[in-house]
């Protein structure tokens, strides 16, 4: 019986070089995994923190206009209740009579109603104008 003798492999030298290389690959890629993923979280955590700040940022400046706009409703409704008065005043019946008075005008004995012809057309452009401008809803 002949005993059952293993060739001597033989290396393939492509085989060979590419498995170097590949080991060369891995082992550069191992020594910066740790970085490119502290450094990939240190952005995502960076970019949720700028869009707090940016969302407060907003909101303050909001907080801000609100703020402006009810002191801006104040001193208009101040102003609106000081002319409310004012107007109040002057169109007072004592101060009228007081004003006819010093006019030296009276109450009329009598009433005149008085009616105008309406006008005459000014002309053909104008009539025409005229109704354009009341087709398109001008009063």
């Amino acid at each position: 019986m002949v005993a059952y003798q293993a060739k001597p492999r033989l290396r393939n030298v492509r085989t060979a070089k590419h498995a170097t290389h590949m080991r060369k690959t891995h082992a550069s890629r191992a020594r910066y995994t740790g970085l490119v993923r502290f450094c990939g979280v240190l952005g995502v955590v960076l970019c949720a923190v700028m869009l707090y700040v940016m969302l407060m940022a907003n909101l303050t400046s909001l907080n801000y206009a609100v703020s402006r706009a009810d002191r801006q409703r104040a001193s208009l409704q101040a102003q609106t209740a000081h002319l409310d008065d004012r107007l109040a005043a002057l169109r007072s019946d004592d101060r009228l009579a007081k004003m006819a008075a010093q006019l030296h005008m009276r109450e009329p004995q009598q009433f005149a109603l008085v009616t105008l012809p309406p006008p005459a057309p000014q002309g053909r452009s104008r009539l025409f104008l005229s109704s354009l401008a009341s087709w398109f809803g001008a009063k």
